[in-house]
């Protein structure tokens, strides 16, 4: 039984490489840039559409793209984005048991105001492209901790939580390996319940598994199942401080 799960894993590893190849040729193609990719971001957006070569290919297309236009310079700077680095409500510090890079959001500490829909949106590209930058060799993907205590209607914005779902399942797909929700009041599940028919078939899959919401009384347990004492926020009862996402 293992030797044939070994076989079936060694089959879809080659089923994958063929496709990221034929894939890379279709997309260089139509956009020359996309030499300049390695095939483990080819392998994610394919992964991203199960595989399909089409999908796959137009999605990648259309990030090129975005790219472009969202980021002429090539990243985010902080000068454009004052606004959200003033709220502090991201951190960024110490590594999963996988070797994966750990996030912590406080969702009470966002506060929405007019116009900030376009800062926000790059305070998320900002955010995710330190975390992408800060992997070690070989890990793709990144782990999450949304705190939801204190969260009330004051705190809520819808068009913001579309806007960043929309960024990370369209053009960092198969980035986020966990999101674990903690101190969640009930209030949340109002938001929750308009968010949640936008996120996408693929990672509903992952709900209790990949996106996971953890009982107030089980936060130090759950956590440490993933998360090394040494590496736990000290919020949490481990021992690494919070680090501000601009200073990480």
């Amino acid at each position: 039984m293992e030797m044939e799960m070994e076989a079936n894993g060694l089959e879809s590893n080659e089923i994958e490489k063929r496709k990221v190849g034929i894939m890379r040729v279709r997309v260089e193609s139509e956009d020359p840039s996309a030499k300049d990719l390695d095939d483990f971001m080819i392998r994610r957006f394919l992964r991203a559409r199960d595989l399909d070569i089409d999908k796959a290919s137009a999605l990648l297309l259309k990030y090129l793209s975005w790219r472009r236009a969202f980021m002429p310079n090539g990243s985010i700077s902080e000068s454009q984005i004052p606004n959200e680095l003033a709220q502090k409500k991201l951190f960024m510090q110490g590594h999963d048991k996988k070797g994966r890079p750990i996030m912590v959001v406080f969702s009470a500490k966002h506060i929405p105001y007019e116009g900030n829909l376009e800062e926000f949106k790059r305070y998320v590209v900002y955010c995710l492209e330190k975390i992408c930058a800060s992997m070690p060799r070989g890990e793709e993907k990144f782990i999450a901790i949304a705190d939801i205590e204190g969260w009330g209607f004051t705190n809520s914005d819808i068009r913001a939580y579309l806007a960043a779902l929309s960024i990370l399942q369209d053009c960092y797909p198969e980035r986020l390996g966990k999101l674990f929700l903690v101190h969640v009041p009930y209030v949340f599940m109002t938001a929750w319940k308009v968010v949640y028919p936008f996120i996408d078939s693929k990672t509903k899959k992952k709900y209790g598994k990949g996106i996971i919401f953890v009982e107030n009384k089980n936060i130090r347990s759950i956590l440490l199942g993933d998360i090394d004492e040494s590496q736990l926020p000290d919020v949490y009862g481990g021992k690494l401080p919070l680090v501000p996402i601009q200073d990480s």
